[in-house]
C-alpha cells in the first residue's frame, strides 16, 4: 500500500530528467489550465461541496447517464477502498499480474481472495461462488485489453458476480471499451474510472465510479465528506469543459510506442510483451529490474517502473511508457549499454 508504485521520483537521490516509470500522456499542455486555476485560487478559502455535486453533474450529462448513476472520489484508488470497505467480508476474484490495490483493498476489509491470470480466455472463468470479480482494462502492468464485447458476455453469463472494472486506461487505445450507458442493463457492472492519465494530472487525484444507483447509493454512505478539494474539483470541470484543449494524439502515441518496442527488441537482452496501448512490459534476460533502475538513474536521469512487486512477476520485469521520440532514443542506448556491460 502507498509504496511501490511507478512514478516514485520521491525515493531517488539522483535528478529525474525522464520518467518513463508513470502511466499519464506525456505532452499535455497545462498552460491555461494553470491560468484558470490561478483565477479561481481564491476558492480555497471556502470549503468544497462535501459529495463534489457540480463535478458529478457534468460528468453525468458528458456520458448521457443520472446523477444517482456517479460518486465521485478523491482518486480511483479510493474508490477501489471504498468499494472493498462497502462490502466487507465478501468473496473477490482478482486479475493478475494487476494493480496492487485491488488486493490490498480488500484484504484491509477482510475479503476471501482468489485470483486468475490475465492470460486466461475469460469465456472459460469459473465465478461460481464469487461476490465480485476485479479486472484493469486495458489491463496495468502489461497493456493487454479486453474488447467491451468480450467482458459484456462475461458480465451478462454471471449474474450473480459483480464485476468492477477498472477503466483508467481507457483513452490510451482505440478499441471499444465500456461505456457508462453500459452501467443501465447490468447491475452486477461497477466502472471506475481516472481524470487524470490522460490530461497530464495525476497529483489532482480525482476519479469517479459509475453504477447502478442502488450500487451508488449504498457506496456513497462510505464517501468522506469534502474528500475532493476544491482546486481538484475546479481543475476536473475545466478539463471536461474544453476538450479540444486535451486532445490525446492517441495514434500518434502508438506508432511511437511500436516504434521503441521495435528498438528495444533489437536488443538480445530483452523481451518485450506485446501490449494494446502505450505502455509496456519487458523482461530482462540479464540482471534484475533493481539493478537495471539504478544505472539509469544515477547515469542518465532516467526512471523506469521496476515491475517485481506485481503479484505474478518477478524481478526479471520493468514496465515502460513511452515518451517523446527523442527520450525514447535515449532510453534505447543507455539499456543497450547497460546490456554490453
Amino acid at each position: 500500500m502507498l509504496f511501490g508504485h511507478g512514478d516514485d521520483f520521491y525515493n531517488s537521490k539522483s535528478e529525474v530528467k525522464i520518467n518513463f516509470s508513470s502511466n499519464v500522456w506525456h505532452g499535455a499542455n497545462l498552460e491555461k489550465l494553470q491560468a484558470h486555476l490561478i483565477e479561481h485560487f481564491d476558492s480555497l478559502t471556502h470549503y468544497p461541496e462535501p459529495d463534489a455535486g457540480s463535478l458529478k453533474r457534468l460528468l453525468a450529462r458528458r456520458y448521457e447517464i443520472k446523477d444517482d448513476n456517479v460518486v465521485v472520489t478523491n482518486g480511483s484508488t479510493t474508490a477501489f477502498y471504498m468499494i472493498a470497505q462497502t462490502w466487507q467480508g465478501a468473496k473477490s476474484t482478482i486479475l493478475i499480474p494487476s494493480f496492487s490495490e485491488y488486493e490490498d483493498a480488500c484484504l484491509l476489509h477482510g475479503h476471501e481472495i482468489s485470483f486468475f491470470s490475465n492470460n486466461e480466455d475469460l469465456s472459460e472463468l469459473s465465478l461460481e461462488g464469487q461476490d465480485f470479480c476485479w479486472i484493469c482494462n486495458p489491463n496495468n502492468p502489461d497493456g493487454k485489453l479486453r474488447h467491451r464485447s468480450e467482458l459484456l458476455k462475461l458480465i451478462a453469463a454471471n449474474r450473480q458476480t459483480t464485476f468492477i472494472i477498472d477503466q483508467a486506461y481507457v483513452a490510451f487505445t482505440t478499441e471499444d471499451m465500456l461505456k457508462a450507458t453500459d452501467v443501465k442493463n447490468n447491475e452486477n457492472l461497477i466502472l471506475v474510472q481516472s481524470i487524470s492519465k490522460a490530461y497530464n494530472t495525476p497529483g489532482l487525484r480525482t476519479g469517479y465510479i459509475v453504477a447502478a444507483p442502488e450500487k451508488i447509493e449504498v457506496i456513497s454512505r462510505y464517501l468522506v465528506p469534502w474528500s475532493v478539494n476544491t482546486l481538484a474539483i475546479e481543475a476536473s470541470k475545466y478539463i471536461l469543459m474544453h476538450p479540444a484543449q486535451f486532445t490525446l494524439p492517441i495514434r500518434k502515441w502508438q506508432r511511437e510506442t511500436a516504434e521503441l518496442i521495435y528498438q528495444l527488441s533489437k536488443s538480445d537482452g530483452l523481451e518485450v510483451i506485446p501490449t494494446s496501448t502505450t505502455f509496456f512490459l519487458v523482461r530482462l534476460k540479464k540482471g534484475t529490474a533493481a539493478e537495471l533502475k539504478q544505472y539509469l538513474l544515477e547515469n542518465y536521469g532516467i526512471l523506469i517502473r521496476d515491475a517485481s512487486n506485481f503479484r505474478g512477476l518477478d524481478d526479471e520485469y520493468i514496465r515502460l511508457s513511452t515518451q517523446s521520440p527523442a527520450e525514447n532514443q535515449v532510453l534505447v542506448d543507455a539499456m543497450k549499454e547497460w546490456l554490453e556491460k
